[in-house]
């Protein structure tokens, strides 16, 4: 009994196996994801996907409070405004950039190696 886990939940352990297709185009994402190209291509996309977690946080950018197309739009132009304005005023207060988050395995891998 002493080697079993001590989890609340006890839910069974589950492993996906893929048809040959998949898992090979799975594979292949994965190894072009290492390639200096793939990471020149993601460092800038990476600048958005701040400021879109930015605005989703902070602005409630996924739900549009107003109907129709044009009044949705003004609501998204005003919220890049106030975002805009907010980073005025944090970098008019000296007010850091935020670190990226950087996930405990990750911290652990960079602490070995």
């Amino acid at each position: 009994m002493s080697r079993c886990t001590t989890a609340k939940c006890h839910t069974r352990r589950t492993v996906i196996v893929r048809p040959h297709e998949q898992a090979q185009a799975l594979m292949a994402a994965r190894a072009r994801e290492t390639t200096p190209e793939f990471r020149a291509a993601y460092h800038q996309r990476s600048g958005i996907e701040g400021t879109h977690s930015q605005a989703t946080r902070t602005m409630g950018l996924r739900r549009s409070r107003y109907g129709g197309l044009a009044k949705t739009h003004l609501q998204h132009v005003a919220t890049v405004v106030a975002m805009n304005l907010l980073r005025l005023l944090a970098w008019q207060d000296g007010i850091p950039l935020a670190r990226t988050r950087r996930s405990p395995f990750l911290l652990l891998m960079q602490a070995i190696g």
